[in-house]
């Protein structure tokens, strides 16, 4: 699926969507360059799940934990798929629990499968492209 110059008020609409579509899934991936708003996506789609804890991107601890039913990685920093297995990201991956991962690229060979891949493109005038996709 795809959405299209999507607006800031129209990430709610997105989150919705992103919600039917992945609640079945429990690994969500979000790729995008930095400022593309992919922690933005994050707190709307935490917040339609009643998540109470504060959101924010865990760049210097890799993962955050949000009320027991989420974890939130950010894979930025990471140098080597061996810097994600020392820190645990296995036993996150096969905790039951939804695991939400910004800069996945490094931890895709890992990943269990089906997941949901959220790709997001900042366009020029603010608003941004997102598509949707199943990785099987």
């Amino acid at each position: 699926m795809k959405y299209l110059n999507v607006g800031v008020e129209g990430l709610s609409q997105v989150a919705d969507e992103i919600i039917k579509i992945g609640n079945e899934l429990p690994v969500w991936t979000f790729v995008g360059n930095l400022g593309a708003g992919k922690t933005t996506l994050i707190k709307i789609l935490a917040n339609k799940l009643h998540i109470q804890d504060s959101i924010s991107s865990p760049t210097f601890s890799y993962v955050n934990e949000y009320d027991g039913k989420v974890f939130h990685f950010d894979c930025y920093r990471l140098r080597s798929l061996e810097e994600a297995l020392d820190f645990g990201i296995e036993e996150y991956l096969d905790s039951g629990k939804k695991c939400w991962i910004e800069w996945p690229q490094i931890v895709e060979p890992i990943l269990p499968t089906p997941y949901l891949e959220i790709n997001i493109e900042h366009n020029e005038n603010i608003s941004r492209n997102i598509y949707l996709k199943i990785i099987k």
